[in-house]
């Protein structure tokens, strides 16, 4: 009994101990069958002497003393005492084990999620590649169908088939303006004319003129410093009362519109409504008129407001082709800091006859405007019976200027401005200008006329008086009061 016994207790002995790390747990099993040599010799003696005699060998278990029912213990084995509890603790790094295998099904799960994404991925990018090409193929449709558009003759033919510029008496213009005005045709220098306006300048000592002809049916002309920038005076209005008629083709502002006067916009000079109290309204088309007809400063201001103010006007102006031309300082500019040059008052007037910067209707408007200008000292007094004139002067101390439009009875029409710098306020000036433009006038009315226009008294383009065509005709653009001349604009003569 004691000998098996012992040999029970070094068969326990091999058994699994507690701390035993879960990496060792496979070989812990063979390791507890393991006995050594002597002790298996004299175990399994009597397990066979049992077998023999038809005895089935008890099955220990491992961690405790349960034997199994219906089976005899021999007599000369001791059950193992239920006292030994430490080998119940080894199954819990059993079941740690356990656990731990139990651990890694999860990722053998992920990792077969993963390859079907690897599987799926060569889909997915055949379907990506598809919409890729299904996008450049759109944007390519759009642009190859845009140059076509761009490239039809049918849309360039539709721009050019209206020109800015229409010899058609009968058809007004449409109100939208060309960006680019068709540039004044020039064709050879009129030499005698020339000499002649040489002559007089040299008569003039201490005089510098800057003067531009040009006959309207022959593109002959005369240069004569006219490209120099002089101070405007009050020719800056011209540009102007051209731009006021651009916004009223362009239906910006109408001619019965009621414009406020301003404190700010009250100036001295020449004009009337400088007497009036601020927050005085006036229609629109009487203020263009008085700031060409009594060269109104007041006037002037008001309409420079309502045109968007003197950035908007310059730009506009630039847009014309005019470089000079420019607006500094609200009117009076007694110091000259607005300037032009009389080609580009020249050039300004001969595209306004020919209709590319307005309409015919407002042409015409602007031409009856100018006409009615009060002062006639200098381009109208070199004028014969029968001419008619439109133009606007211009009048400091240290420039004197008109520019304008003239229609001789027979039917000759050509532009004229003559600017002078002079020393302050030399009356000089005045008979310099007024000789210059009857040289002109002798030079144009021995010309051979026009045969269409040879005995129109309207401008030989032959279009309707434009009193006849005012849109409003409810205000009226004649019969204002003889304005009163101010000292301070109009030198003593």
């Amino acid at each position: 009994m004691s000998e098996s016994s012992d040999k029970l207790r070094t068969f326990s002995r091999r058994e699994p101990v507690n701390g035993r790390q879960p990496r060792r747990v496979p070989k812990a099993e063979p390791k507890r069958v393991r006995v050594p040599n002597q002790n298996r010799a004299v175990a399994e003696a009597p397990a066979a002497n049992r077998f023999n005699n038809n005895i089935v060998p008890p099955a220990i278990a491992s961690g405790g003393g349960r034997t199994r029912q219906g089976l005899v213990m021999p007599s000369a084995v001791k059950p193992i005492p239920k006292t030994k509890a430490p080998m119940p603790q080894s199954r819990p790094n059993h079941v740690k084990v356990k656990t731990v295998r139990v651990q890694k099904q999860p990722m053998t799960k992920i990792g077969r999620k993963v390859s079907r994404k690897t599987r799926l991925k060569p889909m997915a990018r055949a379907i990506l590649y598809a919409v890729r090409l299904l996008i450049v193929g759109v944007g390519i449709g759009a642009i190859v169908g845009t140059v076509l558009s761009v490239l039809d003759p049918a849309t360039r033919i539709a721009p050019t088939s209206t020109p800015s510029n229409t010899t058609n008496p009968g058809q007004t213009q449409s109100k939208s303006q060309p960006s680019n005005p068709t540039a004044l045709y020039l064709s050879q220098e009129l030499i005698p004319l020339k000499n002649s306006v040489q002559e007089l300048a040299a008569a003039s000592p201490n005089l510098t003129p800057g003067v531009f002809l040009v006959d309207l049916d022959t593109g002959g002309y005369v240069d004569i410093n006219a490209a120099n920038g002089l101070p405007a005076a009050s020719t800056i209005k011209i540009p102007i009362l051209v731009a006021f008629f651009q916004d009223v083709d362009a239906g910006k502002i109408r001619l019965d519109e009621m414009l406020t006067m301003q404190q700010e916009m009250i100036a001295g000079g020449s004009g009337q409504f400088q007497y009036k109290p601020a927050g005085t309204q006036y229609p629109a088309l009487e203020v263009a008129t008085k700031m060409i007809t009594i060269s109104d400063n007041t006037a002037t201001n008001i309409l420079i407001a309502r045109l968007g103010g003197i950035a908007a006007l310059n730009e506009r102006f630039r847009s014309w082709g005019l470089t000079t031309t420019v607006i500094r300082n609200q009117l009076p500019d007694l110091p000259g800091t607005n300037t032009t040059s009389p080609k580009e008052l020249g050039s300004l007037m001969a595209m306004v006859s020919q209709g590319n910067l307005v309409s015919m209707r407002s042409r015409d408007q602007i031409l009856d405007i100018m006409r009615r200008t009060q002062r006639d000292n200098l381009l109208p007094a070199g004028l014969g019976a029968g001419a008619r004139v439109y133009h606007k002067t211009g009048d400091i101390g240290t420039v004197l200027a008109d520019a304008g439009l003239i229609d001789t009875p027979t039917g000759k029409r050509y532009v004229v401005a003559v600017m002078v710098q002079r020393p302050n306020n030399d009356p000089r000036a005045e008979k310099l200008i007024s000789s210059i433009s009857r040289a002109a006038y002798q030079q144009f009315i021995q010309s051979e006329p026009t045969p269409s226009n040879t005995t129109s008294t309207v401008p030989p383009t032959g279009y309707p008086s434009p009193v006849n065509n005012s849109p409003v005709p409810n205000i009226p653009v004649t019969g204002y009061p003889t304005p009163v001349l101010n000292p301070q604009y109009y030198p003593p003569r």
